[in-house]
């Protein structure tokens, strides 16, 4: 077994619209796990969504009604400041939902032979779903931390979860995947 963790949009635009009380701990807890990873030499992807100013390559939503988020070379498309991001880890810049989506990701996954993902990240109901469904798409095992997971919109973050627990991949507790990378 060869995990990667794959941590998505943990941005500042995105974390901006959730209470303290949501980041802190959202925060914490991926980088208990990105410590678990370096620890074994075990790979980590930062996944950012960005897009140009003038939204020319946003998904239509955003273009529709004009929402300017996750804009390039601004602050809010940044990683989050108290993430533990090195220099060694893959960032890999995605246009829509799935961090899968026209990328390089499934490459790089091959390339390293990976065969289990750990996501972390927001929203849960959104990009989280979809690059899991995607992975379990491509035979990839998917582990799904709870307490590295985040939404702005609880309803629809948990009846995903619910979703995806057994039938795309496993809610599991961040201590858990931090048991499973230390046994590798």
């Amino acid at each position: 077994m060869k995990p990667c963790l794959l941590i998505i949009d943990l941005q500042n635009d995105f974390l901006a619209s959730l209470a303290a009380s949501i980041v802190t701990p959202l925060v914490a807890n991926t980088n208990h796990l990105v410590r678990a990873f370096r620890a074994e030499t075990l790979p980590i992807v930062w996944i950012r969504q960005e897009f140009r100013a003038d939204l020319s390559d946003a998904f239509l939503e955003m273009r529709d009604i004009d929402i300017a988020c996750v804009i390039e070379g601004t602050e809010g498309a940044q990683i989050h400041q108290d993430l533990e991001v090195s220099e060694n880890d893959v960032t890999i810049i995605k246009k829509r939902y799935s961090a899968f989506f026209r990328t390089t990701l499934n490459q790089y996954l091959e390339e390293q032979k990976v065969d289990h993902l750990v996501l972390c990240g927001i929203n849960t109901h959104a990009c989280i779903r979809t690059a899991a469904i995607d992975a379990c798409q491509r035979d990839y095992r998917v582990l799904l931390p709870r307490e590295c997971i985040g939404s702005y919109d609880d309803e629809h973050a948990r009846l995903t979860l619910r979703y995806l627990d057994g039938k795309i991949g496993r809610v599991v507790g961040v201590e858990d995947v931090v048991e499973m990378v230390r046994q590798e």
